[in-house]
């Protein structure tokens, strides 16, 4: 039985084995303790979860977050999503092909005529990310009761999924930091503070006009709280993508793909394609990397790829090559990913013909932006109630702008509450604006004129908010403008006799974007010293690598004299030195561990339709098609709920959470205007919920509290 498992990771260590046992389709598995259904069956190289009932096409998993439905699975004779269901010993698992047998008879459901009272709170947050752990942190501080809700098993949101360290203020958010850590640190915190009550798998449904937020806690009770104020901290959704081919098993969101690898140690491929250039992206390509995962490519529709240079500079140093002006025009395959067509876009990002290239990949991963989570925030809103939001429910930034902006919100409505506290100081609201910037201008690199000594190279050229390297240099020769943290780092020259080659700038980087050089060995090369993240069995002392400059250009192929760790990082980085001719030291930034794919000649497949966007699902639940929706707008529909009512996209299982966007993109290609568009209500209940436990929590609590 094959196992994609990851058994070796550079940050991530998990000694447990799969002991629970389940059966999927009547066959025995193992999965690990609270795994979900979905990462025990593609840890066991199972993609497809099911058909869709409409066109029997085949489903897989694509959000891992709970918020859309195509990983829906049948199990103990329930649908379920497999992302959010875990394991349970004995489970029986099928595929949701069609929909459960119902039973012949029925229990009787008890009665009642009575609404449950609510449950009260000084503040209820909703979502235990950076923003919802940061601001419950200075809330419990400051003396105020929190009931801090989540819809996952553990705290800390996407910042479980972040193994690589975080940038921004060494002082105000963790920065030189791991997320993964960032999220115990915050975490500890909480659970420290007396006054904090937490409610992990508990899921917010829906905003009332009583005032009240219904949360399905448990997967068994319906509980209705009613707080002096809600904050919303609920985080941002994924954006889906239109191209043919985009429902086959193997297309994932970025998010979706990092739980698999990074959360629950899941191989779930081996040949990767990334579509979006963004951070999130960039960041994902890298956590591939890490994983032992071959990165075939990255296409980004915009001229330029709109994270951090630092992070695209990871890949393109480790030979994955990138394609900016380009998009993604199909996926290829019969029950999953086996190929990506990609091609040049104009300069309205329209694909050239004959500009196609084919690569061979077995999962397509999509990160084209994010949409904050905030219907939340938007219902409590319409009923009148107290309501702040933080982090990307409220503006989609870093996860480090995120933890800031969660600490001024907890400051915020702890004054509201009453407690006597000065107003938020200047330099929190000018920190929060640097953490939230977008990445500035590039410039050259600098390097220091001297070929003698040890000193560090900063390959980092591009202004953004980051400074750890000046915060552990024990000699403090690295200085960043502590005013504005976004001005580039620089190195005291005058005294660069001081340094001791410790190597920690370099360990602590985030971008990994600094090498030491140390010209004391012999007159004609020098001793490179490079950050090294990953576990791959080639790189060792006495092979071979091939060193690259930031822009990923070969400069030739350099013994591995010694990899070392640095003292107080013994966190996953390390340090790799090769002897090289002292004319490239200083241009030395990183080295191939990504061989090319051969890109193939374009053939259009006989069966491909005249018009491959008109092919794109737009609803994954429903199985409606772009082209079905273009025919209704060029009718001139401009209503929403028309086009619901004639094709039902949006009212699936996910209740619109990944299509009403896409739709509304349509309109915009389309050359209308969203202000002549009325948007279909967003009612609750946001997710799904079993009838049962509405009557059932309805009953037994009539009368009481």
């Amino acid at each position: 039985m094959t196992d994609y498992r990851i058994k070796s990771h550079p940050i991530l260590i998990d000694e447990s084995e799969a002991t629970i046992p389940f059966y999927w389709q009547d066959k025995l598995f193992y999965a690990k303790q609270n795994e979900m259904i979905s990462s025990a069956l593609i840890a066991q190289g199972i993609q497809v979860f099911r058909h869709h009932i409409k066109d029997h096409s085949p489903q897989g998993i694509f959000c891992a977050n709970g918020q859309c439905s195509q990983c829906m699975v049948i199990a103990d004779g329930l649908p379920v999503k497999a992302c959010m269901t875990a394991v349970k010993e004995g489970m029986k698992v099928q595929p949701a092909d069609g929909l459960p047998t119902l039973p012949e008879s029925f229990a009787p459901l008890p009665k009642s005529d009575t609404f449950p009272r609510y449950q009260e709170c000084e503040v209820l947050i909703i979502g235990a990310g950076p923003a919802g752990l940061s601001a419950a942190v200075e809330l419990g501080k400051l003396g105020v009761d929190v009931l801090l809700i989540d819809d996952k098993n553990h705290l800390g949101g996407k910042l479980v999924l972040q193994t690589h360290r975080f940038f921004g203020s060494t002082n105000a958010v963790y920065a030189g930091t791991r997320g993964i850590e960032i999220a115990k640190i915050l975490a500890k915190q909480v659970e420290e503070l007396p006054n904090i009550e937490v409610w992990t798998n508990s899921t917010a449904v829906g905003v009332f006009e009583d005032k009240v937020v219904a949360v399905y806690r448990d997967q068994k009770e319906n509980v209705h709280i009613k707080p002096k104020i809600l904050l919303v901290a609920t985080g941002a959704r994924e954006r889906s993508l239109s191209f043919s081919g985009n429902t086959l098993p193997g297309v994932y969101g970025a998010g979706a793909f990092q739980t698999l690898v990074n959360r629950d140690l899941v191989k779930p491929c081996e040949n990767l394609f990334i579509i979006g250039g963004g951070n999130v992206g960039l960041i994902a390509g890298y956590h591939a990397i890490q994983a032992g995962i071959h990165v075939a490519g990255l296409v980004e529709a915009a001229p330029q790829c709109g994270g951090y240079k630092v992070h695209k500079d990871k890949l393109v140093r480790s030979g994955v090559p990138i394609y900016t002006s380009h998009t993604v025009l199909e996926a290829r395959g019969k029950d999953k990913v086996e190929s990506v067509v990609i091609a040049q876009v104009d300069k309205q990002f329209q694909p050239i013909p004959g500009t196609e290239k084919i690569y061979d990949c077995d999962t397509l991963l999509i990160a084209v932006g994010l949409d904050p989570v905030d219907e939340f925030l938007k219902a409590a809103k319409d009923v009148g109630m107290d309501v702040y939001a933080a982090g990307d429910a409220n503006e989609i930034a870093e996860a480090s702008a995120a933890i800031f902006s969660g600490k001024i919100v907890g400051n915020e409505i702890a004054k509201q509450l009453g407690k006597d506290l000065p107003e938020i100081p200047v330099s929190w609201l000018v920190t929060e604006k640097i953490l939230k910037s977008k990445p500035g201008m590039v410039v050259p690199e600098h390097h220091i004129d001297k070929l003698d000594g040890v000193f560090p190279v900063f390959h980092c050229t591009q202004e953004i908010p980051c400074n750890p390297c000046s915060s552990v240099c024990p000699k403090d020769l690295i200085f960043v403008d502590e005013t504005d943290i976004r001005h580039l780092p620089h190195f005291d020259e005058e005294r660069v006799d001081e340094c001791i080659a410790c190597g920690r700038c370099v360990a602590v980087c985030p971008g990994l974007a600094i090498s030491l050089i140390d010209f004391r060995k012999r007159e004609q090369t020098a001793m490179v010293s490079l950050p090294v993240e990953q576990n791959y069995p080639d790189i060792v002392v006495g092979n071979e690598i091939e060193a690259t400059n930031t822009d990923g250009l070969a400069l030739g192929k350099f013994k591995i004299e010694k990899i070392k760790t640095v003292a107080g990082y013994k966190d996953g980085t390390r340090l790799l030195s090769i002897e090289v001719p002292t004319n490239i030291a200083k241009h030395v930034a990183g080295f191939t561990v990504i061989r090319p794919n051969q890109v193939k000649e374009f053939e259009p497949d006989s069966d491909m339709p005249g018009n491959l966007d008109d092919d794109a699902y737009i609803c994954r639940c429903e199985r409606v098609t772009a082209g079905e929706i273009k025919k209704l707008i060029r009718l001139g529909v401009r209503d929403i709920n028309q086009i619901k009512a004639v094709t039902h996209a949006s009212m699936g299982s996910c209740g619109g959470k990944t299509c009403l966007n896409l739709i509304k993109r349509m309109f915009t290609a389309e050359g209308v205007p969203l202000s002549e568009v009325t948007d279909p209500p967003v009612r609750p209940v946001y997710v799904e919920v079993p009838v049962k436990d509405f009557i059932e929590k309805s009953s037994e609590s009539a009368g009481k509290n």
